[in-house]
């Protein structure tokens, strides 16, 4: 009797939301990068609540075969990489970082795959040592990077600039291209890189750094500033990126199992 081949299990680490109508903090994620997940990777998506304190993240880590970072309408808090304080009113969410950063040391060290999307490559640099930019727009050379106030959501997601991939990096390998459109909607950016990260790419033509990768190890784990998990199926980079992610879960998944995960 041939036995089922079970597909990788990825966490999302969501946002804490405050609603209007509620008194009480609500955790969540996007449907979009739960699609990312289940239909780009191939992968069974689980959403983990941001709970820092109830998590013993080695423990976590371990039952994981993936990790998947989603953009966010809060920014990393610039004490976790020694910035400058945020104005007052700038929007926060600690319980987040205090449960994604270590989250992520902990599944680089035990080899888990990390795939980050907009503030996911924030928090990849972030966690392992890099800065951030809190405003690159305002940085000398640098362009508005911003999502644009004006228009319907699929203008506000259109691509919007290139990115240059590094010559016979991952990205120029996947696509066997040195230029690739993407959508652009942040304000802050990857300054100083992390140890151990090479850049896969950056924004033409003012070089805001778009794509970055460990490596360290082989094991995948890549972000990206852009929005890969919106209409991946057009876009050749993004679609590619979700499907080495989802090769990485399965080995990852057959490595902790003992068995052959099929492909997809």
């Amino acid at each position: 009797m041939v036995e089922n081949n079970p597909k990788p299990l990825v966490g999302i680490p969501a946002s804490q939301i405050y609603l209007p109508a509620h008194s009480l903090a609500q955790h969540g994620v996007g449907e979009r990068y739960i699609r990312g997940v289940s239909d780009g990777a191939g992968a069974v998506p689980m959403v983990i609540p941001a709970l820092a304190d109830d998590y013993d993240f080695a423990d976590l880590a371990n039952r994981l075969d993936g990790l998947m970072l989603t953009g966010g309408r809060a920014n990393v808090e610039p004490h976790h990489y020694d910035g400058p304080p945020f104005p007052d009113d700038e929007v926060r969410d600690p319980p987040r970082d205090n449960t994604v950063l270590p989250l992520i040391r902990e599944c680089v060290r035990q080899g888990v795959p990390v795939f980050g999307s907009c503030r996911g490559i924030q928090e990849i640099n972030v966690a392992m040592g890099g800065t951030l930019y809190y405003r690159v727009h305002e940085i000398d050379g640098f362009n508005d990077h911003r999502m644009p106030r004006e228009g319907d959501i699929e203008h506000k997601f259109s691509e919007r600039h290139l990115v240059v991939t590094a010559e016979n990096g991952l990205f120029h390998k996947l696509t066997d291209a040195r230029e690739v459109m993407v959508n652009s909607l942040h304000a802050q950016a990857v300054d100083k890189v992390a140890p151990g990260f090479e850049i896969e790419c950056v924004s033409a033509p003012d070089g805001v750094i778009e794509g970055i990768r460990y490596t360290e190890v082989e094991t995948f784990c890549v972000g990206v500033q852009w929005h890969a998990e919106w209409r991946f199926e057009d876009n050749a980079l993004s679609l590619n990126l979700w499907h080495a992610f989802g090769d990485a879960c399965r080995k990852r998944a057959a490595a902790r199992s003992g068995r052959k995960i099929a492909a997809e």
